[in-house]
């Protein structure tokens, strides 16, 4: 069984026991969080898909740990016209796993749509 939800303006699909980096999320190291915007789930062949969101559906995921990625240099230059420009940047992110998926039985299950 998956899932595919929606965080920090991007979309994953997420299945339980699963680690993953999200956009940084203000939670605490070990809080528990939801999410309400999913957008499908999925058990076997079985796929309900929302109209955006699937109606009762949540995602419960554990803050592992909060951090920062590696660091991207971004450099700027003109040939002959003496400018240089360099800077860096480091993403934040939370690192969650996914404890949960709930809401099926809510769910208006409904075999996918192929044609046309």
């Amino acid at each position: 069984m998956y899932a595919i939800i929606k965080t920090g303006g991007k979309q994953y699909r997420v299945a339980e026991g699963q680690t993953l980096k999200v956009e940084k999320l203000e939670a605490e190291q070990g809080a528990s969080v939801e999410f309400d915007t999913v957008l499908m789930i999925a058990d076997g062949d079985q796929v309900a898909v929302g109209a955006p969101y699937v109606e009762g559906a949540r995602v419960t995921a554990t803050v592992k740990s909060q951090g920062r990625g590696p660091k991207i240099r971004i450099v700027k230059f003109r040939r002959r016209k003496h400018y240089r420009k360099t800077q860096g940047h480091r993403q934040s992110f939370t690192e969650l796993s996914i404890s949960g998926i709930s809401g099926l039985q809510t769910a208006a299950w409904a075999a996918p749509n192929l044609e046309g």
